[in-house]
């Protein structure tokens, strides 16, 4: 599918397999490197939901690509509900094409396809470039502000040394197979803890588990478990477990920490979620992600969905 621009400075199309590679234009032009082998591949086929590949490239008269929009289909349980939703995920657009409103078009083309693909509510975690757009210019609606606790670990950056160059990069993965694999479990993943609570989340299934389950991990420290990644940081995606052994859980994660040569431990969570009030008793919070959502047909009481770092597609 082709759509032209009246100014035909540009024309965009839909994300399709054949177009996977063209996101790595302007995504090595704005992060300055080009993502894994087969990392777009992996994120866009979302088979799992029954839809895959939603978004759309811009390309100039070129046929240079310039811009692209995307979402991830999911979905997100509300009560005994299952409801289509997509999570926005990617917006990016080369320096010199900004606008010119390339980026407000790919939006509006890339929603138009979720409403007929059946997709019921987008929602996303926008950093400060694609905010306002998103918010201010095509109403999308904001819900909460989610908060981030950088638990800091006094260890020498073995992670940060060997991790940075991929010579090394084996070498330390070696490492933190052995240091984890006395908590490691046979466990793709975690279920939402929000949804437990009985707010709604994203539903968690064997196939979204399956779908998520590179370079994650599930340890387990007594009678709780933690859903985690190494990466730049020891990332906590979500945690289950009685209250009253987080304070346990968490020294244990510390301490793991250390032996793996990582400086910081990191969470995102919900305001007013049992996670981010465990947290807060313990750690300082600083806001992070705004939460935003467009409804397309869901009726949902949007304040009552919440999330978790494992919740977001950088986890």
């Amino acid at each position: 599918m082709t759509r032209k621009d009246e100014s035909s400075e540009y024309y965009i199309k839909r994300l399709d397999e054949n177009r996977l590679k063209d996101i790595e234009t302007p995504h090595k032009a704005i992060y300055g490197k080009k993502p894994k082998k087969n990392y777009f591949l992996k994120k866009y086929n979302t088979t799992y939901a029954g839809v895959k590949y939603i978004g759309y490239i811009a390309y100039n008269t070129k046929n240079i690509p310039i811009a692209f929009f995307g979402v991830i289909p999911c979905f997100i349980q509300y009560g005994n509900e299952l409801i289509l939703c997509a999570q926005a995920v990617d917006a990016m657009t080369l320096s010199h094409f900004r606008y010119k409103g390339i980026f407000v078009k790919l939006v509006r083309a890339t929603i138009d396809l979720c409403k007929s693909e059946g997709i019921c509510l987008v929602f996303g975690f926008p950093n400060q470039n694609s905010y306002h757009g998103l918010v201010h210019t095509l109403k999308w609606s904001v819900t909460e502000r989610m908060e981030l606790f950088t638990i800091p670990v006094n260890a020498f950056p073995l992670e940060k040394l060997l991790r940075d160059f991929r010579w090394t990069e084996w070498i330390y993965k070696k490492y933190a197979g052995w240091i984890l694999k006395k908590y490691s479990i046979a466990e793709p993943g975690l279920p939402s803890s929000v949804i437990a609570e009985g707010y709604g989340g994203v539903y968690r299934n064997e196939e979204y588990l399956k779908y998520k389950s590179n370079d994650k991990q599930v340890i387990q420290i007594g009678n709780s478990k933690a859903w985690i990644k190494i990466r730049n940081g020891l990332i906590i995606g979500d945690l289950s477990g009685e209250a009253q052994h987080f304070h346990l859980l968490m020294n244990t994660i510390k301490k793991i920490a250390k032996l793996l040569g990582i400086s910081r431990i990191f969470f995102h969570a919900s305001p007013g979620t049992r996670l981010h009030t465990l947290f807060e008793k313990w750690y300082k919070a600083e806001a992070s992600f705004h939460v935003i959502f467009l409804e397309l047909e869901a009726s949902v009481p949007l304040e009552k969905i919440k999330f978790t770092f494992a919740d977001i597609d950088i986890f």
